[in-house]
């Protein structure tokens, strides 16, 4: 199971891409709620009824994906339970670690990009700690899956879906959208 965290003021358009194309993927993905309620608005006003509650999230899942925005991403990186479960996920080959825009922070505030490639939105390439910062839109490095910003959102979906699935999945979904 993939799950994807919403926090109050999520970029919708990271949030809502990735869930879309992982489902149309075949994947199970769960959209989690880090507050206590399931409702949750996003940075422009949308509300999601998340499928979860953080508390309710399953032992087993296989990839944890962080959508950026704000004040969403100062939200999850203040959730001590998701920070705790992302440094469980960290060193398991078997783990897949994903976040989009402001949301790589919390990678690197948690010292999780030691060594590693990756990207953010502009501005916050100082908030990722010991990596090796790519101006690229989405980069793989390993279990790790970060991307630049919302309007690369389909791209991160897509990099998630050929990592998870494989890429002929990837690119059977990406002839079926006509990109």
């Amino acid at each position: 199971m993939i799950l994807v965290f919403l926090a109050q003021g999520f970029e919708e358009i990271e949030a809502l891409t990735c869930i879309d194309i992982l489902r149309r993927g075949g994947l199970e993905v769960k959209s989690v709620s880090i507050h206590q309620e399931k409702m949750v608005e996003g940075a422009h006003g949308i509300k999601v009824q998340a499928d979860l509650l953080f508390d309710e999230i399953p032992l087993d899942a296989e990839a944890l994906i962080l959508p950026g925005g704000m004040p969403g991403t100062l939200n999850l990186k203040a959730h001590q339970g998701l920070c705790t479960l992302l440094l469980s996920f960290a060193d398991r080959k078997d783990k897949t670690l994903a976040a989009i825009c402001a949301a790589p922070s919390i990678f690197g505030e948690l010292g999780l990009l030691k060594n590693k490639k990756a990207t953010c939105y502009p501005g916050f390439e100082e908030q990722l700690t010991e990596a090796h910062v790519s101006r690229r839109s989405v980069v793989k490095d390993g279990n790790l899956i970060t991307a630049n910003g919302p309007g690369h959102a389909m791209d991160f979906a897509l990099k998630l879906l050929d990592h998870l699935a494989g890429s002929e999945k990837a690119e059977e979904i990406r002839k079926g959208l006509n990109i």
